[in-house]
């Protein structure tokens, strides 16, 4: 029963990331559609539920747990789930707890998160230009994230910022936002936008700007060293040597990175996707409402990870979006 996970490829699974929620307080065009009809609240785990589930995969070597959504911080009572699973940090379990997060309500819970043990965080920042930000979001307000990012700063928590590359839309704030990370000590991380959803009008071919041309432009004002550092998940990092501050790549599109994945995702409904790109999955809340005991759901968790596939087949190559995945990015969790 505490053998550790192991899929197929002989890859330990070490880390987990679980959607609290479905729900968010922005409406950022590549991840939901404008008029999102959300789960009813019944089908969601219940705080109690995710806190089980979540001890069932430490018990089985998950040492790093991500909280995400949707916006895991508009989720009621969510402190009381990071309060729960702080006694894994005190105990050694777990080694890692942390969210990705909006930052809009940022500023209402960084210092109870800092308390829990949340040493880092990441936010979703794609544009530090108000209007722009106003109509990546739809509904965002970006002074309130601001004040997120200075509300976890002085809670002690390091901060980095998880942007979205998108073509024509934050190309011309490359330099930009590199300059504005380095003068707040943020590290930064840009994503390839990924074909998640069914957003009806947002054209996934129009919106995508390689990470190779973004690498290419930044190293023709910058020099660039390679690092060997791995933080457990997919980026590819660099020094900027002039100012000495970290850049990763995030490029599902232009480089697979599924080589060294250890990780698996949980919604907010208990289905667990063994990988980001790919529509299988297994239903664990089921087992776990099943019985009192964790036997069953403990089982699924072993069979699930048997079913781990070598890597996605996300593609913009030929000019298609080959790879697409039916289901929202907030659905599985970003």
């Amino acid at each position: 029963m505490t053998a550790p996970l192991i899929d197929p490829f002989m890859r330990p699974i070490t880390y987990l990331r679980v959607s609290v929620t479905d729900r968010c307080d922005f409406r950022c065009v590549y991840c939901m559609a404008e008029d999102m009809t959300f789960l009813p609240k019944r089908d969601l785990l219940t705080l109690e539920e995710l806190d089980r589930m979540c001890s069932a995969f430490v018990d089985l070597g998950v040492e790093k747990l991500r909280i995400t959504g949707g916006e895991p911080l508009v989720r009621r009572d969510i402190m009381t789930f990071f309060k729960g699973m702080s006694r894994h940090l005190d105990s050694g379990a777990l080694k890692e707890l942390t969210l990705t997060t909006n930052g809009s309500q940022l500023h209402r819970f960084a210092d109870e998160l800092a308390s829990y043990g949340v040493k880092r965080i990441n936010i979703s920042l794609d544009t530090i230009v108000p209007d722009k930000f106003a109509a990546i979001t739809r509904w965002g307000k970006l002074d309130n994230v601001l004040r997120g990012i200075d509300a976890a700063q002085n809670a002690g928590m390091r901060v980095k910022i998880n942007a979205v590359a998108l073509k024509d839309f934050n190309d011309s704030e490359l330099f930009t936002i590199t300059e504005w990370c380095k003068s707040r000590d943020m590290d930064l991380t840009w994503i390839e936008v990924m074909p998640m959803g069914d957003l009806g009008n947002e054209d996934r071919l129009g919106q995508y700007w390689s990470l190779e041309d973004l690498r290419g432009q930044l190293a023709q004002q910058y020099t660039l060293t390679e690092l060997s550092e791995r933080t457990g998940g997919p980026a590819r990092y660099v020094r900027l040597e002039e100012t000495g501050q970290k850049i990763g790549f995030i490029t599902p599109l232009t480089h697979n990175f599924c080589e060294s994945c250890n990780r698996v995702r949980l919604t907010c409904t208990g289905q667990l996707y063994m990988c980001l790109g790919q529509e299988d999955m297994v239903d664990l809340r089921a087992p776990l409402r099943a019985s009192e005991s964790n036997g069953p759901v403990t089982d699924a968790i072993r069979d699930a990870i048997s079913k781990k596939p070598k890597g996605h087949d996300f593609d913009y190559s030929r000019q298609r979006i080959d790879g697409q995945m039916s289901r929202h990015m907030s659905h599985t969790g970003g």
